[in-house]
């Protein structure tokens, strides 16, 4: 069992599943929690009381030496990304995310850290797997040949085999989940890094505030995917820095669906029904992505316990008042 009185840090604590893993540790009673982003504390999604909150920029070998001192545990979480559409308009800035994964191993390694966690991404995988909407379920193995998703997919991938040379070269205990979409509340909604259950969460909130009728769709609506809620995320994450699982693991949902049915999902919670404007001329990810968890599920037990209507009614409401305060605001203004 992970030590609840060493120094933990967790990088990218002021980002969307960052916040929720210092929030859940903290409850959990590990008293020594060092939350570390680049961005102003102002902009954090969620800062928790019992956690020291530090701004570095972790990309500096300087910073991440600060940030790991001392530290038996490390969570990198740190990146920059967002959304497909981000993805798709910010491949350069994507890969550079290459020197945060590398700034921490080495200071890691040098302040004796006993554990490193990596947040991988099911964009590791190779678009000729994915080109059908029922697609089989991706298996860890699955990512070689490597061929992943341009910019992205490809400092993921990489990043996985540095922690893993580390390990090999080092000593250094990594583990790495690669991560399938995941959702939930205090995360980014809109301004260009939301990803989809957020952005249709937003687009039926405006909507349905507007009294419009109708939403835009990237896509045709058809491409599939499964989804997971962050508390699952949080606790896969916490199992697999505390297993034996050395290489890559999927964590990710089990039900899987379609962009129009998690549209009809938030609809149905809201309350409303919406025409549908298809966008074909932006990001749409590839036509199908589906975790197979076989791995996680008979190494460590885990299940996803949030179903996707149940997550979706929290990150609605959630983001449905977002959107009425800001709506608020700007009528006031």
């Amino acid at each position: 069992m992970l030590n609840r009185d060493e120094q933990v840090l967790v990088a990218g604590a002021g980002g969307f599943i960052g916040g929720h893993l210092v929030r859940h540790m903290a409850d959990q009673g590990f008293t020594r929690i060092r939350a570390v982003d680049s961005m102003p504390f102002e902009q954090w999604f969620q800062r928790h009381p019992l956690a020291k909150a530090v701004q570095l920029d972790l990309r500096s070998q300087t910073a991440a030496s600060e940030a790991t001192s001392g530290c038996s545990y490390v969570f990198n979480l740190a990146a920059d990304m967002g959304g497909m559409g981000f993805i798709a308009r910010n491949e350069a800035l994507c890969m550079l995310s290459v020197t945060i994964n590398a700034a921490l191993l080495v200071a890691a390694r040098d302040a004796g850290a006993s554990r490193y966690f990596y947040s991988s991404s099911a964009s590791v995988y190779p678009a000729e797997k994915q080109l059908a909407a029922t697609a089989a379920g991706l298996r860890e193995d699955d990512a070689y040949p490597a061929m992943p998703e341009d910019g992205y997919g490809w400092e993921k991938l990489f990043s996985e085999r540095l922690c893993q040379q580390f390990s090999a070269d080092f000593g250094l205990a990594t583990r790495i989940a690669r991560y399938h979409n995941v959702y939930g509340t205090h995360g980014p909604w809109d301004g260009g890094r939301e990803r989809a259950p957020f952005a249709l969460c937003r687009k039926v909130a405006q909507a349905q505030l507007a009294g419009a009728d109708e939403i835009e769709i990237w896509g045709d609506g058809n491409q599939t995917r499964t989804f997971l809620h962050v508390d699952d995320c949080v606790h896969g994450t916490l199992m697999i820095m505390d297993g034996e699982l050395a290489g890559p693991v999927n964590l990710g949902g089990t039900e899987l669906v379609s962009v129009n049915q998690l549209v009809d999902v938030i609809e149905d919670i809201a309350g409303v029904r919406l025409k549908r404007r298809y966008n074909l001329f932006e990001p749409a990810g590839v036509r199908g992505r589906s975790s197979d968890n076989t791995l996680i599920r008979s190494a460590l037990g885990w299940e996803p316990s949030v179903t996707l209507r149940n997550g979706m009614a929290e990150t609605y409401r959630w983001v449905y008042d977002q959107v009425s305060a800001r709506t608020l605001t700007g009528r006031r203004g």
